[in-house]
């Protein structure tokens, strides 16, 4: 069962050392939050939703709308759960490039310490690439596959195609729950931007021309699909359409309007600053929010910001902050103390309380300038450097993109298998 697709802007560069390293700090705290509470199956399915991928990416101050959060976070996820796999019962597998390739090899060792059927797993690998790279022709050339499998042997995909001459990326969600066939409908449902008529050799109305999933590329299109998506913007600055103000507004009025302490439920926050429980406030929704809270990816940016400084430079004081938070809070619920943990929780569930009497009265634009006047405070950071006290820290680069000029894709990023 296929949850859906992403289109996003493509944009190239690296992620600076600075960043990677929390994210995988933060990536992973998040990771193990919603294993304790709810159980690997809802990590799946969560990873399965392009709008909770996005959000997360968005909390761990990645480019909010760009096609690298895809890559980013993977790579982040992977090397924090590897680490601890055998605990926690997860294992990712695969990557970009190079690293797709590696997906057999990987997915046979994890068949070796779980007892798994490795043929079948790889069997699933190779089929999802081939129904998004082949069976499905929507100009998308996949370059990244990563395979999230369970000690029990649920998994999730998520691969990402690149179309050179549209300059966008689109990524591909699956989930191997109630899954019949990979050849037949797989997909529950398709999000992406309309490109007019595609193939979509795994519809049901095509089975006429079907004679094998891999012969299925010499027929012709049988079916005008139409599609839903989650598209990210050109743009890079956000912009208050990007963002439902009634959401942001009510977490940021907890954060810095609400003594936490007349709050019994989050007393064990206090003492903790304003601009950290913003942060903690927006993680704690990207773990306990449910689905329909993450239509706005946008508003998750808001907790650590982006490396490019849209909406504004990486605060890595606060960042730093809150993973001890989390960090602490994680190491006390495996000895069976929760309440530090139930508080974290509980933020997220204030702030949708105050949202039902809350009407924004701010510009957004407002509230991101305070951000980047006070960025200094904060350990500020983006891809250009520090930023410094009393500097229009306003004025930020994005990233080089694509260069509609060249049409090279370089071999790493070659259709898979």
């Amino acid at each position: 069962m296929k949850r859906g697709y992403a289109d996003l802007p493509l944009h190239y560069g690296t992620v600076p050392a600075w960043l990677a390293q929390r994210m995988c700090l933060l990536g992973g705290a998040i990771t193990e939050a919603i294993v304790q509470e709810y159980g690997k199956k809802v990590f799946l399915q969560k990873l399965s939703d392009p709008f909770w991928f996005q959000s997360l990416g968005c909390v761990l101050g990645m480019d909010w709308h760009s096609s690298g959060i895809t890559t980013s976070v993977m790579n982040a996820l992977k090397k924090s759960i590897n680490q601890r796999s055998s605990e926690l019962g997860i294992y990712i597998c695969g990557g970009r490039g190079k690293s797709s390739r590696k997906t057999p090899d990987e997915l046979m060792d994890v068949a070796y310490k779980t007892g798994l059927n490795g043929s079948e797993l790889i069997t699933h690998s190779k089929l999802a690439a081939k129904v998004d790279n082949t069976a499905v022709q929507d100009g998308f050339q996949l370059y990244l596959h990563s395979f999230v499998v369970t000690s029990e042997g649920d998994w999730s995909i998520i691969q990402q195609g690149m179309n050179p001459d549209e300059k966008m990326a689109r990524r591909y969600h699956w989930l191997s729950s109630n899954i019949k066939s990979f050849t037949e409908t797989p997909h529950s449902f398709i999000y992406g931007k309309n490109q007019g008529q595609i193939l979509n050799l795994t519809d049901q109305n095509a089975k006429q021309t079907k004679e094998g999933i891999l012969s299925l590329t010499r027929e012709n299109p049988d079916k005008l699909m139409k599609e839903i998506s989650l598209l990210m913007p050109e743009h890079h600055e956000v912009l208050q359409k990007d963002v439902n103000l009634k959401r942001l507004g009510a977490a940021l009025v907890l954060a810095h309007e609400t003594d936490v302490s007349s709050i019994e439920s989050l007393l064990l926050l206090k003492g903790v600053g304003p601009r950290t429980l913003q942060s903690l406030t927006l993680v704690s929704e990207v773990i306990h929010g449910t689905p329909s809270r993450f239509s706005d990816p946008a508003r998750f940016s808001f907790a650590h910001g982006g490396k490019d400084g849209h909406p504004f430079p990486v605060p890595t004081n606060i960042y730093d902050e809150t993973i001890e938070i989390f960090d602490i809070a994680l190491h006390k619920s495996r000895l069976g103390e929760k309440d530090k943990s139930e508080a974290l929780k509980n933020l997220s569930k204030v702030s949708q309380q105050m949202e039902n009497n809350f009407i924004p009265d701010y510009q957004l634009k407002d509230w991101i300038h305070k951000e980047r006047k006070d960025s200094w405070k904060y350990g500020g950071k983006t891809v250009l450097g520090d930023a410094v006290k009393n500097t229009d820290n306003s004025k930020i680069i994005t990233q080089t993109r694509f260069n509609p000029k060249s049409k090279k894709i370089d071999k790493d990023q070659l259709s898979l298998f």
